[in-house]
């Protein structure tokens, strides 16, 4: 007699308990990418690098406008060549404002694409005139001499390892070559 007793309780236990994992299921946010996720604890992406300097929110506001967070924000590995704010500023006036309006969006993600490469580049491997095949499909080169590194002339003023590669803070805005 307790058998039957104990059965229907055990199944009535289970259905709420799936019911109630089914509501919190439904309850979270649908959608979003890498950008909703919120991790205070692990070593920052590329992405959250530059979002933690203050030197970047011009850069920051460019990858959010070209809709590149998401992408960045994946397991890599990259190599990101972050301009600075004082490296946009040195743009002739009004390029900021135009690559951030909608219809420059392509103009904007191919001056990102220009800054980034698939693969971790260590300052160690890093050789004097080494080029480096760039997410544009277009080539930078590398300069070191003197254990001072430049990215198509910009001085690369510092580095940050990231969970995803490597950041390279530099000094100007790489602008793509036209054909």
């Amino acid at each position: 007699m307790k058998r039957i007793l104990i059965i229907p309780l055990v199944l009535l236990f289970a259905c709420g308990q799936q019911q109630q994992e089914n509501t919190a299921t439904s309850a979270a946010p649908v959608g979003g990418g890498q950008s909703n996720v919120k991790d205070e604890t692990s070593k920052p992406d590329v992405v959250r690098v530059a979002v933690g300097s203050p030197d970047h929110t011009t850069l920051v506001t460019a990858l959010k406008t070209a809709e590149y967070v998401d992408a960045l924000s994946n397991a890599g590995p990259f190599t990101v060549f972050a301009p600075t704010n004082d490296a946009f500023a040195k743009l002739p006036e009004g390029t900021v404002e135009n690559l951030l309006k909608p219809e420059s969006r392509a103009a904007l993600q191919n001056i990102l694409e220009y800054h980034v490469y698939v693969g971790v580049i260590n300052e160690d491997i890093i050789q004097d005139g080494m080029t480096l095949n760039q997410v544009n499909l277009k080539n930078v080169t590398l300069n070191k001499k003197d254990g001072k590194i430049t990215v198509n002339g910009a001085n690369v003023l510092g580095s940050v390892k990231a969970s995803n590669g490597i950041v390279y803070v530099i000094d100007a805005v790489l602008l793509p070559p036209e054909k």
